[in-house]
Order: C-alpha cells, then sequence, then structure tokens
C-alpha cells in the first residue's frame, strides 16, 4: 500500500544505525531493510526500501536506540485516515481541501 509518493517526513541518518533490526520489527509496512556496507566489512545497516509505504505511524522513531530515524508521526495520510475513520467522513490530508487525496 502507498499512500502519496514522495510526501514522507522519514529521515535515517546512516552514520548513527546500529543495524540491530528493530526499525524492521516495528514497522507495519515493511518499510526497512538491512543492507551490507560496499566492503561487506561495515557491518548491516537499516535502508529506506519503501519509503511511500511509510504511514508516518512514529514507532519506528520510538524504537530506534541510536536515534537514526526521525518522522513527524500524526502528519499526512496517516493522520487523515485515521481522522476519517473516526469522524466517518473522506480522508483529507490538506492537500487544497480535495477529499480523498490519501
Amino acid at each position: 500500500m502507498k499512500y502519496i509518493t514522495g510526501g514522507v517526513t522519514l529521515k535515517l541518518e546512516a552514520g548513527k544505525c546500529t543495524g540491530c533490526g528493530m526499525c524492521m520489527e516495528v514497522c507495519p509496512h515493511n518499510v526497512f531493510s538491512l543492507e551490507s556496507g560496499v566492503s561487506g566489512l561495515e557491518g548491516r545497516r537499516a535502508v529506506i526500501a519503501a519509503r511511500d509505504r511509510c504511514m508516518e505511524c512514529g514507532a519506528c522513531e520510538k524504537n530506534c536506540a541510536s536515534g537514526a530515524l526521525s518522522v513527524n508521526k500524526g502528519v499526512g495520510c496517516a493522520s487523515a485516515l485515521i481522522n476519517s475513520m473516526i469522524t466517518g467522513g473522506e480522508p483529507t490530508c490538506g492537500c487544497g481541501g480535495n477529499s480523498g487525496c490519501c
């Protein structure tokens, strides 16, 4: 499932990543993967493999002990979809007032 292409606030500081894999465990949409460094000697590190699947829930940031991840949780489509479920209306994420933008 994709939300809005290119509209995600998710950021990864690769230099801070310890390769623990916790982001992969807590992400509900398989946004992350672990990859080896160029020479294979640097160890495995997280990479954002599917950015547009991110629903900005914040689970990865909250569970990243090294502080390598940041995301403006509760914004964008995730918030719009949750609010539409609560109110029973169409999702709108502030993109010009269009409904169904998510």
